[in-house]
């Protein structure tokens, strides 16, 4: 949201953003100490912590739909006053760039961390030879090629690109009708909520697991379409509390369901995953809608926690990573491990981008626009 021009400018979308990429260092720190082999981190203690892989769980819910979707309405304001070609050099640049000096400088290093205390330790040549030629096992946790928590940024670099022909043709005269249709019957009560069926529909196909592309792009798409008609925005303010409401319901529905095993696209099943879907949209919503509510207004912590986000981003799981590496050696309870883990890369996070932001070059490998002096 930061090309919007100030005069339109969502500052409640500006603070979810933020909000949910600072969380990211406290959810991805609780991954390590959940000892499910399916919760990734590169790094994980011996103990396994019911209360912190229960809070990582709830974030998951909602937590990368809500970037997503954000990122989609970033993409209807930007449209707003820039050109499809610069649009898409804009994304080259704030996104492709950063995604290959992270790939290329910060997860080899970090993923090899794995590999420490082996007998048979490669050297980390031998590693980045490994990492760069084997894309058997895209999680990395094998040593082989992954992107790690830069999946986002490809993803959204691919979205961009793919979706903007659809973009342009949204902002032509029929592509304004069609809005102008979904804003009078979206905007009616109770209408959001059915939207959850063309989501859940995206998400049925099994590719990439929970980074599943096609129901990513659809949320992707939702940020963009919703955003586009004022009277969508305000039914989701409008029916926040009803969305928050749901959303409880239907979490707390999905843990009572999730005890059972049931045959995959048995009846119950296609339940226990209508109703994660509806989880995660209604949490959405509620988030969206209460953002708008409480959250639209700037002030200078927005202003500096609005640029330091990405670099952060970046930055976070390596640090995070590493800090993990020495902490989970202490004698100490998971409380204290766990807060120093976050802590600390909070501290290292935002010093390295402190660095990172007065040098020119960083500041174009991280994404970040040149500083105006």
């Amino acid at each position: 949201m930061s090309q919007t021009p100030r005069e339109s400018r969502r500052f409640d979308l500006d603070w979810l953003r933020v909000l949910a990429v600072l969380l990211l260092i406290p959810f991805h720190s609780a991954l390590v100490f959940n000892l499910d082999p399916n919760s990734i981190v590169y790094l994980k203690d011996a103990v396994h912590s019911p209360v912190l892989s229960a809070a990582a769980g709830f974030v998951h819910v909602w937590h990368m739909p809500l970037l997503f979707f954000i990122a989609g309405a970033s993409t209807w304001f930007a449209l707003g006053f820039r050109t499809a070609g610069k649009y898409a050099n804009e994304r080259l640049l704030r996104l492709l760039v950063p995604f290959l000096f992270g790939l290329a400088v910060f997860i080899p290093p970090m993923t090899y961390i794995l590999c420490l205390g082996r007998a048979n330790l490669p050297t980390f040549g031998q590693y980045l030879a490994r990492f760069f030629t084997d894309f058997a096992d895209l999680t990395g946790v094998r040593g082989g090629f992954t992107p790690a928590h830069l999946w986002f940024i490809m993803f959204l670099f691919v979205f961009s690109l793919a979706g903007l022909p659809v973009f342009l043709a949204l902002r032509g005269d029929r592509g304004r009708r069609f809005i102008a249709w979904l804003g009078g019957w979206v905007g009616q009560a109770g209408v959001l909520f059915l939207l959850v069926v063309p989501l859940a529909l995206a998400a049925a196909p099994d590719i990439l697991g929970d980074k599943n592309p096609l129901y990513y792009f659809a949320v992707f798409m939702a940020g963009y379409l919703l955003t586009a008609d004022e009277r969508i925005q305000k039914a989701i303010e409008r029916q926040a509390f009803v969305a928050l409401a749901l959303g409880v319901a239907a979490y707390v529905a999905l843990q009572w369901l999730r005890a059972y095993r049931f045959a995959p696209w048995s009846p119950a099943w296609v339940g226990t995953e209508l109703t994660w879907q509806l989880a995660r949209w209604t949490w959405l919503l509620a988030w969206l809608g209460l953002g708008r509510r409480f959250l639209n207004f700037a002030n200078r912590a927005l202003r500096y926690l609005s640029e330091a986000c990405y670099p952060v981003y970046i930055l976070h799981l390596p640090i995070l990573t590493l800090v993990a590496w020495l902490v989970i050696r202490l004698q100490a309870n998971v409380a204290v491990k766990y807060s120093l883990i976050v802590g600390l890369t909070v501290a290292a996070a935002f010093a390295l981008y402190e660095i990172a932001g007065r040098l020119g070059v960083l500041r174009f490998l991280f994404g970040m626009k040149r500083k105006i002096s």
